[in-house]
């Protein structure tokens, strides 16, 4: 539940991707992976007063930590 305008801020800073950009905002389209995304980020936004860019950081981090510890549980490390 956030506003477009919120939504256009973020895509236009780079956060956030919809699958199908148009500059008609009313046709923009975001699979799943960029819904959480924007769950998360108004989560830490909110929650942790942060700024969208270090909110991005954050997810982006968290993102590449789950990855590895994938790489490790596939190896048998972990």
């Amino acid at each position: 539940a956030v506003n477009v305008h919120w939504v256009e801020e973020r895509i236009a800073a780079g956060l956030l991707k919809a699958s199908a950009e148009t500059p008609d905002r009313t046709a923009w389209r975001f699979d799943a992976v960029a819904l959480r995304r924007v769950h998360r980020l108004a989560s830490l936004e909110r929650d942790f007063d942060a700024v969208p860019e270090l909110a991005a950081l954050v997810i982006d981090l968290e993102a590449e930590i789950a990855q590895l510890r994938a790489r490790l549980r596939r190896a048998g490390l972990a």
